[in-house]
């Protein structure tokens, strides 16, 4: 493992993010229309609209607001699932174009809350391998395929061909500091709703939210994590897993290097550059994925080493880290978040395969939909027992097709 002191996210010497005067705890006993329990960029997306609907929310983290994964990702904006667009829907049908226009809803509507210096419209360019590595041929069909998917359906997508390498530019696409997107929206609603941090939930069930001290008794409840879900509510153990993902960022390095947040080798690896040149880099999930099956948010030498190579060919020159730290997100059997019932009145919501910080808070809407209109959730969304996890590998199949992608990309992307 990595000393602890290395295992801040980089995120957080923002000192937007750095100066977070903080919630309050939750210290007795309350009553809400509905408690959202998990303040990350999906919990939050789910008070806005219960509070837009007039109602009484109470939201609840177990910890800082977006301490978790949507505080330490890549801060990618990136339209459409984990699973690349054209692939999605030749398994899913069209309800993947439905999930990809609204994904890029979502940066609009963050940019119109946050502003153009939180949600900065980059683009993003998908490579085919990674700068100064020879560029693999089934990599770079799959780019063609996935260009030639975007402009069938008239999304925006440009050839790329450049120092970093060879792929496309989706100039849609966005860039942030995570933490700094959530905490915006924290601060913009917490005087309309009570949210309170370091509050974990140490039960949930129908019509009530048990605290260290206090309850919440509630109409409905909405639980809106992503890694650990299957302990927060092991009815769902089987539907969702748990992975840690790992990230490291660098001293400053030739500024302008990346124009944009730049992914490659089927998504896997990815990084994105500030204004100082500092870099922030993930990747390897592929390669080590039996041991990052794990729960544990601690980073760990083998996959730092490698992530240490990707910073160096994104880089173009050698680099010096400074920041390491690692996230647990959820993966579901075959890439389409959850958002399902798990009691009468409690609603959960999770599971977005690497790619939440847009995926979530669509799937939040839909699971407030559910719960309040009873709208079924759209098609790019598990509702229903479809298949489950067993003996560290997914089981069952989807409309007949492999819940197996190809190079296992229901894990790439995982930048944001």
């Amino acid at each position: 493992m990595i000393a602890s002191d290395m295992s801040r996210p980089a995120w957080d010497d923002d000192p937007v993010v750095s100066g977070w005067p903080g919630l309050p705890v939750l210290e007795r006993d309350g009553t809400a229309d509905v408690c959202v329990v998990g303040l990350g960029g999906s919990g939050l997306a789910a008070v806005a609209d219960l509070l837009d609907r007039g109602l009484d929310v109470v939201g609840i983290d177990a910890g800082r607001v977006a301490a978790g994964a949507a505080g330490r990702n890549g801060g990618f904006l990136l339209g459409g699932p984990a699973t690349f667009l054209h692939t999605a829907l030749a398994t899913w049908g069209r309800c993947a174009l439905d999930l990809y226009r609204a994904t890029l809803a979502e940066i609009d509507s963050l940019e119109g809350l946050l502003g153009s210096d939180v949600v900065r419209r980059t683009g993003s360019i998908r490579l085919a391998g990674v700068p100064g590595a020879p560029i693999e041929l089934s990599d770079s069909e799959d780019c063609d395929a996935l260009a030639q998917c975007l402009r069938e359906n008239d999304f925006a997508v440009e050839q790329y061909s450049g120092e970093l390498g060879r792929g496309i530019f989706l100039p849609d696409d966005a860039v942030m500091n995570p933490a700094r997107r959530a905490l915006g929206l924290a601060s913009i609603l917490a005087g309309r709703a009570r949210l309170y941090e370091h509050t974990p939930a140490t039960s949930i069930g129908p019509g009530a939210v048990t605290t260290p001290w206090g309850v919440i008794r509630c109409g409905l409840v909405l639980v809106a994590v992503d890694g650990r879900l299957e302990q927060v509510l092991p009815q769902l153990d089987g539907r969702v897993r748990t992975a840690r993902l790992q990230m490291l960022a660098t001293s400053p390095v030739t500024p302008g290097r990346l124009p944009c947040p730049v992914y490659g080798r089927w998504g896997y690896d990815y990084a994105q550059q500030d204004a100082s040149g500092r870099l922030y880099v993930g990747g390897g999930r592929d390669l080590f994925a039996e041991d990052e099956w794990t729960p544990s948010g601690e980073p760990t030498a083998q996959v730092q080493r490698y992530i240490e190579s990707v910073a160096t060919s994104f880089a173009g020159e050698p680099v010096s880290v400074d920041a390491r730290w690692a996230a647990s997100v959820g993966f579901t059997t075959d890439g389409r978040p959850l958002c399902t019932f798990v009691d009468d009145t409690v609603i959960a919501f999770g599971g977005y395969n690497g790619t939440g910080n847009l995926v979530g808070p669509v799937t939040a809407r839909a699971a407030v939909a559910l719960g309040l209109d009873t709208i079924a959730v759209p098609q790019y969304l598990s509702s229903r027992r479809m298949a489950v996890w067993t003996h560290g590998r997914r089981t069952g199949t989807h409309r007949g097709r492999s819940l197996h992608r190809h190079q296992g990309s229901t894990l790439a992307r995982n930048g944001s």
